[in-house]
């Protein structure tokens, strides 16, 4: 089965693609045929970013006017392909507005949606996507058949975000059809918390904390670390179940994905639900006063040790190198 037409949802953030985005659309030139983006906002603003890293087309609905970004987008879409530029696959990154656009866009094309999946290939006839299940600890492949589009989601960090040199992408217009009352709901607001220094799931290196930290107050010397390391940092999901950090620290299958060059975990015995998230790193290290910890069974380099004695002299050495 060829590929002729690969569309990839293209997301925006301050004024430029994600890198979400990015590995998709890296994935999508790698399986052959042409390859478009598809945005809900400006294209002109993103088109040279796109065919930078693979996409020839840009289509684009231009500004949503406070919109819910699923409806308009998933309607635009299917305009489009009502159109007869029906793609062959359509794929979508697996954060909250490319699952809220590809539900929508499933029940108007009465497609199957494959989501969380890590990886998709072509096999004969079948366009097959792979789907980690129990932790990560199997693989399970499905298969498209037929005609598409199919459609599929990918987890971040699945694939490596790679520039193709190419030149700034055709930007076509898509624009939203009437939506009726589907519309009727708008964007009033968006709360961006703040943050200083790398975005955890985009970090180079991640020191992130568990329950040994012992209390909240001792997140603190998480936070030193990772800024003296010009890291992100992380935590466990007890600790954020806990409420000494918000949510966005969280690393796991039910947080962020993160695949840096180095994540140091400290007082992190381990969980399976958090080694999904973080065992794709380079180079893991461990700190944790458990010798028999399951962290350790993954780790590059292990410390068994208090955390409370560890950490502070590994601030102190770097301090001093300072």
């Amino acid at each position: 089965m060829a590929l002729n037409n690969i569309w990839v949802f293209a997301q925006v953030a301050n004024g430029a693609p994600t890198t979400g985005t990015l590995e998709l659309l890296t994935k999508a030139r790698s399986l052959g045929g042409t390859v478009s983006a598809f945005v809900g906002s400006d294209g002109a603003a993103v088109a040279a970013t796109l065919g930078e890293y693979g996409a020839t087309t840009v289509y684009a609905t231009g500004d949503l006017g406070g919109k819910l970004p699923g409806v308009a987008v998933s309607s635009a879409m299917k305009a489009v392909i009502d159109g007869g530029n029906a793609p062959d696959l359509i794929i979508f990154p697996q954060s909250y507005e490319g699952r809220d656009v590809v539900s929508r866009l499933s029940v108007k094309l009465d497609r199957t949606v494959l989501t969380n999946n890590i990886d998709i290939a072509i096999d004969g006839d079948s366009v097959n996507a792979t789907t980690p299940v129990f932790g990560g600890n199997v693989l399970v492949t499905t298969g498209f058949t037929g005609s598409g589009p199919h459609l599929a989601a990918f987890r971040p960090k699945s694939f490596a975000a790679e520039s193709a040199g190419g030149a700034a992408a055709a930007v076509v217009a898509a624009p939203v059809p009437d939506l009726g009352a589907t519309g009727g709901a708008t964007v009033t607001a968006v709360h961006v918390e703040e943050t200083s220094g790398p975005k955890l799931d985009e970090a180079n290196i991640v020191v992130s904390g568990g329950r040994g930290l012992g209390e909240a107050a001792n997140y603190e010397m998480i936070e030193q670390l990772a800024k003296l390391l010009k890291g992100a940092p992380g935590a466990s999901r007890a600790i954020v179940d806990a409420g000494w950090v918000p949510y966005s620290y969280q690393v796991g299958q039910t947080g962020k994905v993160v695949k840096p060059s180095v994540y140091l975990a400290a007082g992190i015995s381990g969980a399976t639900q958090h080694m999904v998230g973080m065992k794709g790193s380079k180079n893991i290290i461990a700190i944790n006063k458990d010798k028999e910890a399951p962290i350790f069974g993954i780790a590059d380099l292990g410390i068994v040790g208090d955390v409370h004695k560890v950490l502070p002299k590994l601030i102190e050495a770097l301090k001093g190198r300072s």
